[in-house]
């Protein structure tokens, strides 16, 4: 009975459709469920990924990193197979720019080309993947995606948009008169959202998925969303945010995203 009820609940999610008039935010869907709330999100997604996984051994493959973390990563493979399994162990160097951290894990699952990868722990090696995931290692591979022009699709009222690879992008979108209507902070699995007459909320990312089209790539995110406002989260997109120079965001945008921030 309680699984039925809940199949129900999830079915009949409620759907508010809050991003009008735009292709990119044509999905804000909003599911209650007994044990917590979930929302998705639709973002456009930059083609390219420059933070890599190269594997040790003859057979040594160079995977993507999707989403990485503290404690693990996802890599996909873009050309040809593996042979990785369910608890296989896996080791190697993630390159990210200038930087590259040596590690090693375990398989935690296999879904066709990608895989989902939970890092050997200790002490020694969360002090390395905190400095090689660092915002001074984001700042040094941000990229302002709002300014490119070739082969790009960027909706109309994204104002800007940054993005430092895997672990973080920022995005902030605007009204049709030009005000700034709400922006995203994605830092690796945390989230942080303001909105014009919402407020700010925070989540964690616990699903992403591709809705690629032939005119279209984009990604569907979906997150469980704090009770409160995570302080922490706020104060990591905080500290980002002072990191962005003007050559990325200019100060009165800067300013504007601090205030809300601190609201």
């Amino acid at each position: 009975m309680m699984f039925s009820t809940l199949y129900k609940n999830l079915v009949r999610g409620k759907i508010e459709q809050e991003y009008e008039g735009d292709v990119m935010e044509r999905h804000l869907n909003l599911i209650k469920t007994d044990f917590e709330q979930t929302e998705k999100r639709i973002f456009p997604r930059f083609p390219f990924n420059y933070l890599t996984f190269k594997n040790s051994g003859s057979d040594a493959l160079v995977f993507e990193i999707k989403d990485i973390s503290f404690t693990g990563m996802q890599l996909c493979l873009k050309d040809g197979g593996h042979s990785f399994t369910n608890d296989s162990d896996i080791s190697g160097t993630l390159h990210w720019q200038k930087a590259s951290l040596d590690a090693t894990g375990t398989v935690k699952w296999v879904s066709g080309k990608r895989i989902g990868v939970e890092f050997s722990h200790s002490d020694e090696f969360e002090a390395k993947v905190k400095n090689f995931l660092s915002i001074e290692n984001m700042i040094d591979s941000l990229r302002p995606i709002h300014e490119f022009s070739a082969g790009i699709e960027v909706p109309a009222n994204l104002k800007f948009w940054l993005r430092a690879d895997g672990p973080f992008e920022v995005f902030v979108w605007r009204h049709n008169d030009g005000e700034l209507s709400r922006f995203q902070f994605l830092m690796m699995e945390r989230f942080v959202e303001w909105e014009d007459g919402v407020g700010v909320k925070t989540g964690r990312i616990i699903s992403k998925r591709d809705l690629d089209t032939p005119l279209l790539t984009e990604d569907e995110l979906v997150f469980s969303v704090d009770e409160g406002v995570n302080t922490d989260a706020i104060s990591f997109a905080q500290d980002i945010l002072e990191n962005i120079g003007p050559e990325f965001l200019p100060e009165e945008a800067k300013e504007f995203l601090k205030l809300k921030l601190n609201s």
